[in-house]
């Protein structure tokens, strides 16, 4: 179809959410605020056009030279097709796409969850199947490249816009996604390779290419869509997926120690010495080093929210009837389409990725050798991601009622003013989570954009060194640095469902544990 590569352009909003948006704050020692605050912000603070372009710092004329290609992508990525209803066209194939899959898959995401928790559990664990990680691994390898600052500032901007119905609108998105989540990595299974010495190379790239010729399409037109879907990965892995991860986690290092500019250079090396140690092992050692920061993560937060409705029990009845009453307005239509999805996609896809593809390059190197068995557990990304941890930053938004409190401020410092209003300890936490899942997101983006860089350029071992080189350097530069498809390929998946779901009914898979 004539959209279909415009689904891979998804992938360079992470450069967008660095570039277009400027991440004036972020260079500062404080947290950056949502995305439309900072462009508020810069449309006041911008220099006028007789100041001497000489004395800009080196980090501006970056920002300058980006922001000219950025400001053409966005027109094409973010143009509202219609008026009556400003929703992006982009936004628009997300969502249209992953309510396709779920019908289409007869409602897998609530059907075969309980199984996809046993899958992930590693009841179905086979050591002796191909693959480099284990089912969980892949979850959490995953999970690492979508669980990030869009949890925490996202959601506040989303129920800032559209209210607290917003939440309603969160959750529906995450339960959608769950199916186009299902599609792309059950694919990335299905068209994986796996080489001699065991390494898997898989994702859309690599379904593009051989899916679309099994369905008919001429070579070089299946060729081309995994071409451009590689060099935008690429793309994104350099930028959303680093740049933007090193500015984030040099901030909140600065927002606990202070220091001035100068420390910039510091942490960036240092950062970049850290996700050294751990993208040199490939896969393995990011499946490794994710399984434990993942939960651990994921915990302390969903943990603290828990705190704060404990501690705001009382309001929970009312905010729940609220968020009930709120979510069929207008208001609540549009802050959670554009505040959650498109807020999310310009800040550097921090929602949970559903229909853009890159996570099934994590999921394409699990062990198994049931395509269908992987899928399953993909589904349980934007279930993490969006409807339980996005959801808890919003409840704890509405009971603690930053939402309507201008003192609170916005996107991330409302966040932030909700949780410190009952915890004085949690900005903290706060800068130490988005530390980590600044880091834990760019040593999956790393192996995101290898993957796409080994498609282009081969798996020989200079070309890994020179992609791992190059995306270290970007994180120092980052540190100083101001579904098309898988409607096609649906019916190959529906097939691989069915006879695999006849044969879990059966209970004719074997049990490890």
């Amino acid at each position: 179809m004539h959209m279909l590569p415009l689904r891979t352009f998804i992938l360079l909003t992470g450069l967008m959410a660095f570039v277009a948006t400027g991440e004036t704050r972020a260079f500062s020692a404080e947290p950056a605020a949502d995305a439309s605050a900072v462009e508020n912000e810069q449309v006041q603070e911008q220099p006028s056009q007789d100041e001497d372009t000489e004395e800009q710092s080196y980090t501006e004329r970056i920002d300058a030279q980006f922001g000219v290609i950025v400001g053409y992508m966005a027109t094409v990525l973010f143009w509202e097709p219609f008026k009556t209803v400003p929703i992006p066209l982009i936004v628009l194939i997300l969502l249209c796409g992953s309510v396709f899959f779920t019908v289409y898959f007869g409602f897998l995401n609530i059907r075969g969850f309980r199984h996809a928790i046993d899958i992930t559990r590693g009841r179905y664990d086979n050591p002796n199947d191909p693959g480099e990680i284990s089912h969980f691994q892949a979850l959490t390898s995953a999970l690492s490249a979508t669980v990030g600052l869009g949890n925490i500032a996202g959601v506040a901007v989303a129920i800032q816009t559209g209210g607290p119905g917003a939440v309603i609108w969160m959750m529906l998105i995450g339960l959608f996604g769950m199916t186009a989540k299902f599609n792309e990595c059950t694919l990335a299974q299905v068209y994986r390779k796996v080489h001699p010495d065991g390494t898997v190379d898989g994702g859309p790239m690599h379904y593009l290419e051989i899916g679309l010729q099994q369905k008919g399409f001429p070579f070089l037109l299946a060729k081309a869509f995994g071409l451009v879907f590689a060099i935008f990965c690429i793309g994104g892995s350099f930028g959303g997926g680093n740049m933007f991860q090193a500015n984030q986690a040099t901030t909140a290092i600065k927002g606990m120690v202070g220091g001035a500019a100068s420390l910039d250079w510091v942490i960036g090396g240092i950062l970049a010495f850290l996700v050294g140690l751990v993208i040199i092992g490939g896969i393995r050692r990011i499946g490794q080093v994710t399984e434990k920061i993942i939960p651990l993560m994921c915990g302390i937060y969903v943990l603290a929210g828990l705190v704060i409705l404990i501690a705001h029990a009382q309001q929970i009845p009312a905010a729940a009837a609220l968020i009930v009453r709120s979510c069929i307005s207008p208001e609540a239509a549009f802050g959670g389409f554009i505040g959650v999805l498109v807020q999310g996609i310009r800040r550097a896809v921090f929602s949970n990725e559903a229909g853009v593809g890159s996570a099934a390059i994590a999921h394409a190197a699990a062990k198994t050798d049931e395509p269908v068995r992987e899928g399953m557990v993909a589904m349980l990304g934007p279930f993490i991601d969006t409807v339980v941890i996005c959801t808890m930053t919003a409840l704890v938004v509405i009971v603690s009622g930053a939402y309507n409190n201008p003192a609170a401020g916005e996107g991330v410092e409302m966040t932030r003013w909700a949780f410190a209003d009952t915890l004085s300890w949690f900005p903290i936490i706060l800068n130490i989570s988005v530390f980590l899942f600044a880091y834990s997101t760019m040593i999956s983006w790393s192996y995101y954009g290898e993957k796409a860089w080994q498609y282009l350029f081969g798996r020989s071992r200079e070309a890994v060194i020179a992609y791992r080189a190059i995306f270290l350097g970007f994180i120092v530069l980052g540190a100083i640095s101001s579904l098309e498809s898988g409607i096609f390929l649906a019916p190959r998946v529906k097939a691989l469902l069915t006879d695999y779901w006849a044969r879990y009914k059966n209970n004719q898979f074997t049990i490890y544990t």
